[in-house]
């Protein structure tokens, strides 16, 4: 069987299975096929954009989504009940009740950069999953892509994520490839630094 690849502007070559292997990409994959199978992929990739900004943008909705404490019933009524309100539909409202009953709402938002990796893989185009610890500008944005430009990525998709942990400063995961420029890192490069010089 021959294996499906994406090209990354000429630089590596990342196989669609790796990209759908591990627990959120499973998960990513039986949605985009059913999605695909019900012809509503276009809806679907939009919907799960938007539940991803939703997670991001929400502090209360990421604490939600985190907390194993709450019991199930009343986590999977929440979270329906927000998706509800903001017009999901019934198959994103289904596929994340399947993900609440299977207790992995805590990874709900790697599961949704999953299936953007998936469809942006099947489009020929490479993801950047970039995490940082406030939101990006749009003027970081524009830094952003040309750096992966001049880096070679000129035809990527960029998928944002917050994580406060970073105290500032960017992670970058391209394929295979890492850059991490987070001042996490930086400090514990420099705690390191020190504590071999003392």
């Amino acid at each position: 069987m021959e294996k499906r690849t994406v090209d990354s502007g000429g630089t590596t070559s990342i196989p669609i299975a790796s990209i759908a292997n591990g627990l959120p990409g499973r998960y990513a994959t039986a949605l985009y096929e059913l999605a695909a199978e019900r012809q509503q992929l276009d809806p679907v990739l939009e919907q799960a954009t938007a539940l991803a900004s939703l997670i991001d943008g929400s502090a209360d909705l990421r604490t939600a989504l985190a907390d194993r404490t709450l019991d199930l019933r009343d986590s999977a009524r929440a979270v329906d009940a927000v998706l509800n309100a903001e017009g999901f539909s019934p198959l994103m409202r289904d596929f994340v009740g399947v993900v609440a009953n299977n207790r992995r709402l805590p990874r709900l938002r790697e599961i949704l950069a999953a299936l953007a990796a998936i469809a942006a893989a099947r489009r020929g185009e490479v993801v950047a999953d970039v995490v940082s610890a406030h939101p990006l500008t749009d003027l970081q944005r524009v830094q952003l892509r040309s750096r992966l430009a001049e880096a070679g990525y000129s035809k990527v998709n960029i998928q944002e994520r917050v994580d406060s942990a970073l105290l500032g400063g960017l992670v970058v995961r391209v394929g295979a490839k890492l850059y991490d420029a987070s001042l996490k890192t930086r400090l514990f490069r420099l705690h390191y630094a020190m504590k071999g010089a003392a």
